[in-house]
């Protein structure tokens, strides 16, 4: 077995073990639920620890790849995508959601959800915090996206970013069975959650691609769990909840899935920045978006 392929396996072995066994262990012996920010936070580093492990110890690789740096005067534009395109997707969304009968979307919606706070101050807010709490999220980010992908599939940016959904959507399956979320159809909403995961993996691995940095889909994939499925979960409110847990996924799977393509094909012959993956991890020249 070649070194990456050494890598990958205990990556994921780290990755799924430590998870799963503290997701149980959380829930059934602790008796925590796993809606609490300190159950959240403990789960939420493991893969960024795995990449570690693994870069430092398992292959012995480093840190070349890994997208540490900022580079925030080359990659601003990502940043402002990456900031201000989860809000954009809920727009869309709630376009989504009005033609679909299933919410009739107005800012008054989000009046007193902080008592006093009209809800555009809320909106505002939220969208601010987003910078703020990127930071918890780079330690998802710097294992699917900042590893992971970086090694399936070399060449095919793309395919790498759909497989990489598709094992990221199953490490988050036990919340289904320990009461994070909940489906009327538990195979269907699975499916349907997997598929977000894939499409959301593809806008993250292009930010880290094209930024030639981690940081800008640690803070898309802030926007995407604090503002996007958020809001767009609260303006379905009882109306969604009569298709479970899969409503809100259902909904913004639409944008997510224009915002996929766009990038693609947007993509498509366009130079990557000196500093930037490819899907092998290997510094890119010319490659396709992914």
């Amino acid at each position: 077995m070649a070194w990456k392929d050494r890598g990958v396996l205990a990556y994921l072995l780290i990755t799924f073990g430590v998870s799963w066994a503290g997701m149980f262990a959380v829930r059934l012996l602790l008796g925590m639920s796993l809606a609490d920010p300190l159950a959240q936070l403990s789960m939420a580093f493991v893969p960024a620890i795995a990449a570690f492990v693994v870069r430092r110890w398992v292959t012995g690789e480093g840190f070349g790849d890994a997208g540490l740096a900022l580079r925030l005067r080359s990659a601003w534009p990502y940043y402002l995508a990456a900031w201000f395109g989860p809000p954009a997707l809920v727009v869309m969304s709630a376009g989504v959601a009005a033609a679909t009968g299933l919410a009739d979307p107005s800012l008054a919606s989000f009046d007193d959800v902080l008592p006093g706070l009209p809800g555009w101050a809320f909106l505002l807010l939220l969208v601010g915090l987003i910078p703020l709490l990127s930071p918890l999220y780079w330690g998802e980010e710097f294992g699917w996206t900042g590893y992971l992908r970086l090694r399936l599939f070399p060449g095919r940016p793309v395919l790498a970013s759909v497989v990489t959904g598709l094992i990221w959507g199953a490490w988050h399956y036990p919340l289904a069975f320990l009461g994070y979320v909940e489906y009327a159809d538990v195979v269907a909403g699975l499916l349907i959650w997997t598929v977000s995961f894939q499409f959301q993996e593809i806008l993250l691995g292009w930010l880290r691609q094209r930024s030639g940095s981690i940081w800008p889909s640690s803070l898309a994939h802030a926007g995407n769990n604090m503002v996007l499925f958020l809001l767009v979960g609260m303006l379905l409110g009882k109306e969604g909840a009569r298709f479970g847990g899969s409503a809100t996924d259902l909904i913004v799977m639409g944008p997510l899935v224009l915002a996929s393509i766009l990038v693609v094909v947007g993509g498509r012959g366009r130079r990557s920045p000196r500093n930037a993956v490819t899907g092998s991890g290997r510094a890119a020249g010319a490659v396709g978006a992914g």
